[in-house]
C-alpha cells in the first residue's frame, strides 16, 4: 500500500514537471517576433538569425535592423544579450539589454560608440498602440564613449549618452530626461578658407559641452511639455528651447505613423509628399498650443562675433553694434507690429550694450487651438504674435 502511494506520488511529480516545464521556459522566436511588432510602426524591423533561450537569459545572434524607407539596406546589430527576461501581460520584460559596440567606416569617415545597454524594456503582447501597455518603453538608455573620425584624425567625441524614461502616478503618462555628455569638436581642419578663418577669429577650433533635455507627456489630454532642450558650450553660451502643447495622445501618433506608413508605400515620391503634407495638416487641427520660448545666455560669443562681423566691414565690433541698433526698428516697422516692434528694439539694444541673455517667449491668456494660429497667419499674419502672446526681453 505504501509503496503504490509512492509510486503514484512520483508519477504525479513526473507529471506536474512535465506540464510545469514548458510553461516556464521562455520563447526567444516570440520575443523577436512581438519586438519586431512593436518596433515596425516606427519605421523599421527586427531580423535576427538565432534567438535562444537560457533560464531568464535570451541570446539573440545576428540581429539586424531594416528601415522600411530603404529597402535593401540594414544595420548589423549582432549579438544581442536580453537579461532578467519574463513574460509579462502577453509580452515580455527585459531587465537590461547589452549590445555590442558598434564600429562603422565609409572611405575616410569612420563611426564608433561602446557599452549601449537599454534598462526596463517592455515589449507589448499587441502593438496597438492604443494604451500605455501596447507600446514599446524602456526605462533607461545610454551608451558610453562615442567617436566620428575623418582622416585619421577625431573630429568628434562625446562622453556618454543617457535617457530616462519613468511612468507618472497611475500611468497617466511620462517624465523624461536625457543628457549627451562631454561633446567636443574639432573644426580645425574645415577646408573652407573662410569658414576656417571666421572660426579661428571666433576661437571656435574646438567646441566643448553638452545637450540636456527634460520634460513629460500626459497621455489622455495629449501634453507634451519639453521644459529644456539645451546645447550648452564653453565661450560660446546656452541655448535652451522649451515648448508645451496639448492634443498629442496616442491615437495623433499612431495616426502620424500610419500616414508616414503610407507616404513610404508610395512610389510615387511627389505624389507621396503631397499625401504626407495634407495628412499633417489635418493632424495639426488636433493639437492646442500652450507656450514656448527660445533663450540664449551668452558665454562671450556675442562680443567676439561683433568684432569679427565688424572687422570685415572696416568698423570695430562697438560701432556695427550701434549701426545694428539702428537697423532693427526700420527692418521690424516693415512687419507692422508696433508693440512687438518697440520690445524687439528695446531688447536688441540692452543686449549689445551688455550681451547677457535675450528669449522670445509666447504665452498666451489661454490655449490657443492651432487651427486659429492658421487662420491669422493666412489672413492677418500681423495679429499672429498677439495671438500668441510673443513677448522678446534681454538680461533678465
Amino acid at each position: 500500500m505504501i509503496h503504490t502511494r509512492k509510486v503514484r506520488l512520483m508519477l504525479a511529480s513526473a507529471a506536474l514537471l512535465t506540464l510545469a516545464g514548458p510553461a516556464m521556459a521562455l520563447d526567444g522566436a516570440d520575443m523577436m517576433q512581438k519586438l519586431n511588432a512593436a518596433t515596425s510602426p516606427n519605421g523599421t524591423s527586427v531580423t535576427y538569425d538565432k534567438a535562444e533561450a537560457d533560464g531568464d537569459v535570451v541570446t539573440v545572434t545576428g540581429m539586424k535592423l531594416q528601415v522600411v524607407a530603404k529597402p535593401g539596406t540594414s544595420i548589423d546589430i549582432g549579438e544581442v544579450t536580453f537579461e532578467g527576461v519574463e513574460e509579462k501581460g502577453g509580452g515580455y520584460y527585459a531587465e537590461t539589454v547589452s549590445f555590442p559596440d558598434i564600429a562603422v567606416s565609409d572611405k575616410d569617415a569612420s563611426f564608433s560608440v561602446k557599452d549601449i545597454s537599454i534598462g526596463g524594456l517592455s515589449i507589448p503582447g499587441n502593438a496597438s498602440g492604443t494604451t500605455i501597455d501596447d507600446i514599446l518603453l524602456y526605462e533607461t538608455a545610454g551608451t558610453g564613449p562615442m567617436t566620428v573620425n575623418v582622416k585619421g584624425k577625431d573630429v568628434f567625441t562625446a562622453e556618454s549618452t543617457e535617457t530616462n524614461l519613468t511612468r507618472q502616478e497611475n500611468d497617466a503618462g511620462f517624465d523624461f530626461d536625457a543628457t549627451l555628455a562631454g561633446i567636443k569638436a574639432d573644426l580645425s581642419q574645415i577646408e573652407d578658407a573662410k569658414a576656417k578663418e571666421a572660426v579661428e577669429k571666433l576661437g571656435l577650433t574646438t567646441l566643448d559641452g553638452g545637450v540636456t533635455m527634460k520634460g513629460s507627456w500626459e497621455l489622455q489630454t495629449g501634453n507634451l511639455a519639453l521644459d529644456e532642450y539645451a546645447l550648452d558650450f564653453k565661450n560660446i553660451g546656452r541655448l535652451n528651447i522649451a515648448m508645451d502643447l496639448s492634443g498629442y495622445t496616442l491615437q495623433f501618433m499612431k495616426s502620424l505613423q500610419e500616414a508616414a506608413k503610407a507616404a513610404e508605400a508610395n512610389p510615387n515620391r511627389k505624389e507621396a509628399d503631397q499625401a504626407m503634407a495634407l495628412a499633417m495638416l489635418g493632424l495639426m487641427q488636433q493639437l492646442t498650443f500652450n507656450s514656448a520660448s527660445i533663450r540664449f545666455d551668452d558665454a562671450s560669443i556675442t562680443k567676439k562675433a561683433l568684432d569679427y562681423a565688424g572687422s570685415q566691414q572696416g568698423v570695430t565690433g562697438e560701432q556695427l553694434a550701434q549701426s545694428l541698433k539702428g537697423l532693427v526698428p526700420i527692418m521690424m516697422a516693415q512687419l507692422n507690429l508696433p508693440e512687438l516692434q518697440n520690445q524687439v528694439s528695446s531688447a536688441v539694444n540692452a543686449f549689445l550694450d551688455n550681451p547677457k541673455s535675450l528669449t522670445i517667449s509666447a504665452e498666451p491668456e489661454k490655449p490657443v487651438p492651432f487651427p486659429m494660429i492658421m487662420g491669422a497667419a493666412m489672413g492677418a499674419p500681423n495679429t499672429v504674435p498677439s495671438v500668441l502672446g510673443v513677448k522678446v526681453t534681454a538680461n533678465d
